[in-house]
């Protein structure tokens, strides 16, 4: 009966794993904290909209629901320093909102700026909101400032226009009221970047390859990079669904070498081959969802068909038969990436080992009802392994969806709070990143026949031994 007198619509449990064990963040000033008690202290009680009570409800309501905060770009083209992955990518910056001189497409303010891209790659379309960076500007990025800067990965086929990101991009670079625009891009106390996977965000691709779910060449280019940029600045993390598997990874293989201070992994479908499996498992799961992805992968294949067509092992005519995700998964990235299988595919690419590789604080989140990073399918067991990662997941919310009656996306809460929380109040430069699972030795006195490496992988790069 109590429990009936103070449950309210929409409330949404939330729980909490993590290692029994947990890591302790050393303080700028007070005592050290737990690791745990600091991601359960920044997060809100979880409340959605009782209308959206399931996940399918939640997830099938960011195909109409579009609303979300304004965040406006400006894009630099990187090319890949990596041999075995060739080409260009796109990076979009957050930068303050220009001057209100028009009406742009979305109603919001018209950027005036540079719509060329000055490395002469080009794109396919221009997100609204974004222009490029001319050479000038971008050069003159470089400072010794010490402001907080969140790289960003979006989800499957997204970008940095996507509506679950710009909720959480746009109140960490928003400049408080009365205050004078703060040095930097975005005139806020953070600044923020996304890196739009190859051919996403209207961006072109200039090789044959495209990403896959363990591609993290591309991020690791960007960190580099923005350490290099900007030497004297805290760099955080955040991936989004496919993303947070690709981040994931990333971590996994910087380990303790990682030259982010903390990370964020939202919605991410971890086991790759269970998460598809569940998919295939229901009608909703393979007519609705892996068909929408399936065809957005494919609407991208044919954006791009002229360079990845340049593959003499791709079939135009199968990938234009194809309906679902995993059949993509078959025509396309098997015979790029040399996979026999999708099957195979997934379980290389998946991050769920990755995890007992984090050497730096991460904060996952998750919806028990996620209908496509399915909750079978979360590495619960290991995360209880690790000091590193603590994983909030909640009843309801779908897939990137935590639809609040207000309309807001209640995710953005946590997300906002741990970052700045992190930012605050934490001494990264006094966290030992040596505590962890140890990878050799006797267990309990017993030498075993091998030790475990979790980011073992059966695709081998070749030259690049540590992926690094």
């Amino acid at each position: 009966m109590t429990s009936l007198l103070t449950w309210t619509p929409g409330q949404n449990s939330t729980t909490f794993t993590h290692s029994s064990e947990p890591l302790v963040l050393p303080q700028k000033s007070g005592p050290k904290r737990a690791f745990p008690e600091l991601c359960k202290d920044v997060t809100p009680s979880c409340q959605l909209n009782p209308l959206l009570f399931n996940g399918h409800l939640q997830t099938m309501w960011t195909a109409v629901n579009k609303a979300a905060p304004s965040v406006h770009y400006k894009r630099r083209v990187f090319a890949s320093e990596e041999s075995n992955f060739k080409g260009h990518f796109s990076v979009d910056f957050a930068v303050a909102p220009p001057p209100r001189s028009g009406t742009a497409e979305d109603e919001g303010p018209e950027d005036q700026g540079l719509r060329e891209d000055p490395m002469g790659v080009g794109h396919t379309r221009l997100p609204p909101r974004t222009t490029y960076f001319t050479d000038k500007e971008f050069e003159h990025l470089s400072s010794e400032d010490t402001k907080p800067l969140l790289i960003t990965l979006h989800g499957l086929s997204g970008g940095s226009y996507e509506v679950y990101l710009r909720h959480v991009i746009e109140p960490l670079i928003r400049a408080s009221t009365g205050e004078s625009s703060k040095q930097g891009l975005s005139g806020g106390e953070w600044e923020a970047l996304v890196v739009n996977s190859r051919g996403c965000a209207g961006s072109k691709i200039t090789s044959s390859i495209l990403y896959n779910a363990r591609a993290t060449w591309d991020v690791r280019q960007v960190v580099k990079w923005a350490r290099q940029t900007w030497p004297n600045r805290p760099l955080y993390g955040i991936g989004y669904s496919l993303g947070a598997n690709i981040l994931t990874n990333y971590l996994g293989e910087e380990g303790e070498d990682c030259l982010l201070d903390a990370a964020v992994i939202v919605s991410n479908p971890w086991k790759l081959e269970v998460s598809n499996l569940a998919l295939k498992r229901t009608w909703l799961g393979s007519e609705v969802y892996s068909k929408t992805m399936g065809n957005n992968m494919r609407k991208l294949f044919e954006t791009h068909k002229e360079e990845i067509l340049k593959n003499k092992s791709l079939s135009e005519e199968k990938i234009l038969q194809l309906k679902y995700l995993y059949e993509f998964d078959r025509a396309v990235q098997c015979a790029t990436w040399g996979y026999p299988t999708e099957t195979a595919y997934y379980r290389d690419a998946s991050s769920t080992d990755s995890v007992l590789s984090i050497r730096i604080p991460t904060f996952c989140l998750h919806a028990r009802d996620d209908p496509i990073a399915s909750d079978e399918a979360v590495p619960y067991e290991e995360i209880q392994q690790t000091p590193w990662v603590v994983m909030c997941a909640t009843a309801g919310g779908g897939h990137l969806a935590w639809y609040e009656l207000s309309g807001g996306r209640w995710h953005a809460k946590p997300i906002v709070q741990f970052l700045k929380q992190m930012q605050a109040d934490v001494d990264f430069s006094k966290i030992d990143r040596k505590v962890g699972i140890a990878a050799k030795g006797p267990q309990g006195g017993h030498q075993t026949p091998f030790a475990f490496d979790p980011m073992r992988r059966k695709a081998h790069v070749p030259g690049s031994e540590a992926q690094h």
